[in-house]
């Protein structure tokens, strides 16, 4: 799983408030003259697009993982129920 795959990140609200943030926080360094730091928020916020909107895939909760096979037959061993 990668970072931005985290389930933290799952809700939609929680990723545009975070690009949100980034975007108000250039706004902000720019408006105080301070264009450096404001160019670094605003690729804060292209990489928070880039990460959460365009390459996002939530992880599935509900897959069985790979190596568990979908069967309802006993595994070897297991003692049949009754």
């Amino acid at each position: 799983m990668k970072d931005s795959e985290h389930p933290f990140f799952r809700p939609l609200w929680r990723r545009v408030a975070i690009v949100a943030v980034c975007v108000i926080w250039s706004i902000i360094e720019f408006a105080t003259g301070t264009p450096f730091w404001g160019m670094i928020a605003l690729g804060f916020a292209g990489y928070a697009v880039w990460q959460f909107f365009y390459l996002y895939k939530p992880a599935d909760e509900g897959k069985a993982p790979a190596d568990e096979p979908k069967t309802s037959e006993p595994k070897a061993g297991a003692e049949p129920k009754e």
